[in-house]
């Protein structure tokens, strides 16, 4: 790797921080770079899995104010996205690589409308169920839709927030900070547990994870600092934003 190329992927993995922690999808920046710069495609999945670990993270550590009475959630719904990780991990590494391609935009198509319907969601939710009978997990539905989250984010892992807000955000009973501050923690976990797997399972790229890595920690900084000031409004019209150039990108 030349000195361009690795500012290349430094940059990169600055910027997928930074998404990933405001929205999700910060995959899209960084695997084409590793494509662009020579890796096959399985070692820049893989190595950009692990980069992004220290992104997530920073990102859940820069949201800890909301953060806050979520930790039983966090724990119900983590041991979901654990267990989804490392079912993915598995699948990327024993399916044909293309496996998903074909249902990836599909699947981030379905997460946006959920995404912009999110408002008339809720109040029909919260009309339909008395306040205090709300399951302040979701639910079953929300933590099966959380599993296949982690199954999808350990194969691949683009858009991956995107579909843990549309899962997450209507049906808990919270704004979409909190909810998001939660998806980062969930995507973290993910991608911990395959990175964990690929470390001793695949072939990794540690010079390209190690720049990823370094990039996404002052990334997920950033994206806290910022995105955590957005209405939710703002973060919704961001999410939809994020969430085409993704379909755009893996259609073309």
């Amino acid at each position: 790797m030349t000195v361009l190329e690795a500012l290349a992927v430094l940059a990169a993995g600055l910027a997928a921080g930074t998404i990933n922690t405001v929205v999700g999808s910060g995959t899209l920046v960084t695997f084409p770079v590793l494509l662009a710069v020579g890796y096959p495609p399985v070692t820049a999945n893989v190595s950009n899995g692990i980069g992004l670990v220290p992104g997530s993270v920073s990102g859940a550590w820069g949201y800890r104010a909301e953060l806050r009475g979520q930790g039983r959630r966090a724990v119900r719904l983590g041991a979901m996205s654990v267990t989804g990780g490392v079912l993915g991990a598995v699948a990327l590494l024993t399916l044909p690589d293309d496996a998903f391609g074909a249902i990836v935009p599909v699947f981030i198509a379905i997460a946006l409308v959920a995404v912009v319907l999110q408002p008339r969601i809720s109040a029909a939710v919260a009309a339909r169920r008395p306040a205090d009978r709300r399951d302040p997990d979701g639910g079953p539905a929300v933590r099966a839709g959380v599993l296949l989250g982690g199954v999808y984010g350990g194969y691949f892992g683009a858009a991956q927030g995107i579909l843990l807000l549309a899962v997450l955000g209507p049906a808990l009973p919270d704004d979409l900070q909190r909810v998001n501050a939660l998806k980062n923690v969930l995507a973290g976990l993910v991608n911990g547990v395959s990175g964990l797997i690929f470390c001793f399972a695949a072939d990794v790229a540690w010079d390209a994870a190690l720049l990823i890595a370094m990039g996404s920690a002052a990334g997920g900084q950033l994206g806290a600092r910022y995105g955590r000031r957005l209405s939710p409004g703002a973060l919704r019209g961001l999410i939809v934003a994020v969430g085409v150039a993704a379909i755009a990108q893996l259609v073309l």
